[in-house]
């Protein structure tokens, strides 16, 4: 073999190699959430008015994946959600329609995929409501930085109280209709000290669509398998009704074992409806998505029905 033949050999094997790193699957994702009723530009700041979720996932080494699952991820959560009345700067007490509150926690979660499109979770959550949760120091944080006008009606908030609650989430395809369009089955529920309920909802999706143990739809990218490649690329429209079951919520109830659970607190509506319309993208590493929720009256007393933006970006490493 000349020097010229072994160069082009050396230079076609690099080549291969290389295309062999790119096409191997990431193992670790990591990412955030941010929601927020001013990304919708409707100029409205009240009820579930911020949310900031970060996120690290891992898919678990799996060599046999001939039985009923072949994924499994486990995944943890720092979060922390914000609530206020019809606005945030109320007058005085009688204007708070719906308690201000927030909840700051961590959470755990397994994630087990089938080759049908299965999808199982089951997971903790152990956080807090009240000045614990530092939803008010957030909060006059954010309106500081960005110029926001002055908060007031925090004096109003729910009282301190620790939660702990269970969290299960199960889908399932329903229907595909062609190569990009398809239906699946959304349930989840919820036990605990802070929120307790069910939801159930159909997710639609058209575009460039994986199966849901390889999609961002349920943050199935990543893969810890002997030979397992990056998934294709992801780009799609999506809209999910949904209707809740509320039984208890914390956030507007206050504490459940507390006898005194703050100066304003209500009952829940038991029924909430919510619709989200969005987009999904996913490439190689990289996994985004916009949508706008809008929810029905969570209580009574609301003087507005609500809606809100929800972001994400997420960054998948480690092959």
């Amino acid at each position: 073999m000349t020097r010229l033949n072994q160069i082009a050999v050396a230079l076609m094997l690099l080549m291969a190699s290389s295309i062999s790193a790119q096409t191997n699957n990431y193992k670790n994702s990591f990412g955030f959430r941010t929601e927020n009723d001013a990304y919708l530009g409707f100029g409205s700041d009240r009820y579930y008015t911020n949310g900031l979720f970060i996120n690290y996932s891992r898919a678990i080494r799996q060599t046999d994946t001939s039985g009923k699952f072949i994924k499994r991820t486990w995944e943890a959560e720092l979060g922390q959600s914000i609530y206020n009345a019809q606005t945030g700067a109320v007058p005085d007490i009688s204007y708070v329609d719906r308690p201000f509150a927030g909840f700051l926690y961590g959470s755990a979660k397994m994630n087990w995929f089938t080759r049908e499109g299965e999808h199982l979770s089951a997971g903790i959550n152990i956080g807090s409501i009240g000045p614990t949760s530092l939803a008010q120091d957030a909060q006059e944080l954010l309106h500081d930085v960005v110029g926001f006008y002055e908060i007031n009606g925090w004096q109003y908030q729910v009282k301190n109280e620790l939660g702990v609650n269970a969290l299960f989430e199960y889908k399932r395809p329903l229907a595909r209709t062609g190569a990009t369009t398809d239906f699946s089955l959304s349930t989840q529920a919820s036990l605990g000290t802070t929120f307790t309920g069910a939801a159930a909802g159909i997710l639609f999706r058209a575009g460039d669509i994986n199966e849901l143990f390889q999609s961002v739809s349920s943050g199935s990218r990543i893969s810890n398998q002997q030979g397992s490649v990056v998934p294709h690329k992801e780009f799609f429209f999506y809209t999910q009704p949904t209707l809740q079951v509320v039984v208890y919520d914390a956030t507007i109830q206050g504490g459940l074992f507390r006898d005194d659970k703050g100066p304003v607190t209500y009952k829940p509506n038991r029924l909430v409806y919510s619709q989200e319309v969005g987009v999904k993208y996913a490439q190689a590493r990289w996994m985004l998505s916009f949508a706008a929720i809008f929810k029905t009256k969570e209580l009574r007393s609301q003087v507005k029905s609500h809606q809100y933006g929800s972001a994400s970006l997420h960054y998948s490493f480690g092959k």
